[in-house]
């Protein structure tokens, strides 16, 4: 029987295949992710470098001896690998459980490609099951924390982390997310909030699921 790591491993070494030669690849964060950036460096040769979605991941990226740049520096990027902590069908996802959501929104949204990278236990029929992150300014976690009250949300504080951002998180419990896009866009016009983990108007572009039988490629 596969364990988890096996089965990250295998999307991994999967997620190689869309990385184009002589490309900046944008890098996610968290257990998945590096796994991928471990096989990234085997072919470090053929890529210029990396843009990192966290501090972590950077560190790892310069461990292997891959130039790590800016996102300024890089400009647009060809392809985004990262993983999910739940995604649907229509490839939307929760993410930010390693607490690098904005970072991860901001270079998902500037590459042509994302390829989100997931074990089987992560598709869902709806999100929600996972507490939502949200990352909030934090003179604004009371304020924040009543409007999303408001909306059905039960928000807790992720006691002792602050992110790469100097924020605080809210991970929001108990929602049952029927319309990703639309709370998405919701919780986007609260003020205090810098971003938060739905990832529903920019999802995924191919999803790399791992299963027991082998790697499962589905498209939205």
């Amino acid at each position: 029987m596969m364990s988890q790591d096996d089965l990250k491993r295998a999307v991994a070494i999967a997620a190689i295949e869309y990385v184009p030669a002589d490309c900046i690849v944008g890098v996610g964060t968290g257990s998945t992710a590096n796994f991928f950036i471990d096989e990234l460096a085997k072919i470090k040769n053929r890529i210029r470098g990396a843009v990192a979605s966290s501090e972590a991941s950077a560190s790892r990226l310069r461990g292997h001896g891959i130039e790590v740049l800016s996102l300024n520096e890089a400009g647009g990027l060809q392809v985004y690998v990262d993983g999910a902590d739940e995604i649907t069908h229509h490839l939307h996802m929760i993410k930010g459980g390693g607490g690098a959501l904005t970072r991860e929104k901001i270079v998902a949204g500037a590459s042509r490609q994302f390829i989100c990278l997931c074990d089987a236990s992560k598709l869902v029929d709806m999100l929600g099951k996972f507490p939502l992150p949200v990352e909030v300014i934090p003179m604004a976690k009371s304020s924040v924390a009543r409007q999303l009250v408001a909306l059905g949300g039960q928000p807790v504080l992720r006691e002792g982390f602050t992110t790469d951002n100097g924020n605080v998180i809210l991970d929001v419990h108990g929602l049952k997310i029927l319309n990703p896009v639309e709370l998405e866009s919701a919780l986007d016009h609260i003020a205090g909030i810098v971003t938060n983990g739905l990832f529903a108007r920019r999802p995924a572009d191919v999803l790399l699921l791992s299963t027991a039988e082998g790697v499962r490629k589905m498209t939205a």
